[in-house]
């Protein structure tokens, strides 16, 4: 049986996700779903505990762009644009409890965003 704080951190990133996902539409920007991500995040208490990006392209490398990430000054902003293809993995890593992380690919549509995997499922608390 999963403790209260284990079911709170899955539920965190759960919601991150589900938020990140959901903020993919053409011209808004990788960084914009990313901090998407982190707003969830940071309200359950956990944002200081997400050290990575929340997702990147994919294709013949293991990472590509987009970087779906934090804004970084030396990099301009990536508007989204139909036919990118890239994880939304937010995670949370916390001392002596553990970890979540829930990953999905996702392409960005003329309306929006399709998935094109659903590990994150949908949580059920019982």
């Amino acid at each position: 049986i999963a403790s209260e704080e284990s079911i709170r951190l899955y539920t965190a990133v759960y919601e991150a996700q589900l938020a990140a996902i959901e903020k993919v539409v053409p011209g808004v920007t990788a960084e914009e779903v990313d901090a998407t991500a982190r707003v969830v995040l940071d309200r359950y208490g956990f944002g200081e505990l997400f050290g990575h990006s929340t997702g990147h392209g994919l294709g013949l490398d293991v990472h590509e762009l987009p970087r779906v990430g934090r804004a970084r000054a030396e990099a301009k902003p990536v508007p989204l644009e139909c036919g990118m293809v890239f994880t939304v993995e937010p995670g949370v890593y916390v001392p002596g409890v553990g970890g979540v992380r829930i990953e999905d690919d996702v392409v960005v549509t003329e309306s929006g965003v399709e998935r094109l995997t659903l590990n994150g499922g949908e949580l059920v608390v019982t």
